[in-house]
């Protein structure tokens, strides 16, 4: 992957840019070879920021990583944009696996057995009526059975709030850490999931 670095006010050591470079690369076999990002490092009162962005061919991915030293906040923002590229891989995933209408054959109806006859309505005389039946042939098919999914299970332990929020801390810190489920404890002692519904509102849910 092609990265760009952008330095504001710091400097770039050897090992950052290295650190940096291969955590883009691991993006970059995520979404493909055609993909290219930014790095951008900057400081604000001590604190470090390092801010990636990541063009594939249909998918731009922004992360933020903020932290005391440089390294931690570049790890932070690296795992955040490697989250983004392991669901929009996995959405790409099961979208092409939809299983596809299968036309069932139906058997042809049976055909009823006819009686041979002479010209006058009689049976032929010295010889038995003969009936001939059509001989039908059923032709059998397997139920189409709709392909089953199985779902790409992630074990991701980034869920989790370390410490106390309230309630609008806790959407907050959803919106800034791109997460769309979040289990946090409330400072008066009550746990929540905060969720994100499938037309993007924010669910609140209680745990007795």
């Amino acid at each position: 992957m092609e990265v760009e670095f952008t330095a504001r006010g710091v400097k770039i050591s050897k090992a950052l840019r290295a650190q940096a470079e291969e955590g883009m690369e691991r993006i970059g076999r995520i979404l493909g070879r055609a993909a290219h990002g930014t790095v951008t490092f900057s400081e604000q009162r001590r604190l470090h920021i390092v801010e990636l962005t990541v063009q594939a061919r249909t998918q731009k991915l922004a992360a933020t990583g903020k932290a005391n030293e440089p390294e931690a906040a570049l790890r932070q923002a690296l795992s955040h944009a490697e989250n983004q590229a392991r669901k929009y891989r996995d959405r790409k995933i099961v979208t092409n696996r939809l299983p596809k209408e299968e036309k069932i054959m139906t058997a042809p109806p049976v055909a009823r057995p006819k009686t041979r006859v002479s010209p006058d309505g009689e049976p032929g005389e010295g010889k038995p009526a003969r009936a001939k039946a059509r001989a039908s042939i059923a032709v059998h098919s397997f139920p189409a059975k709709a392909t089953i999914v199985e779902p790409h299970v992630i074990k991701n332990g980034e869920c989790f709030a370390l410490k106390p929020l309230t309630i609008e801390e806790a959407v907050k810190d959803a919106e800034f850490r791109d997460r769309d489920l979040l289990i946090f404890r409330h400072p008066s002692g009550e746990t929540y999931v905060l969720h994100r519904r499938r037309d993007g509102q924010m669910e609140l849910v209680e745990i007795p």
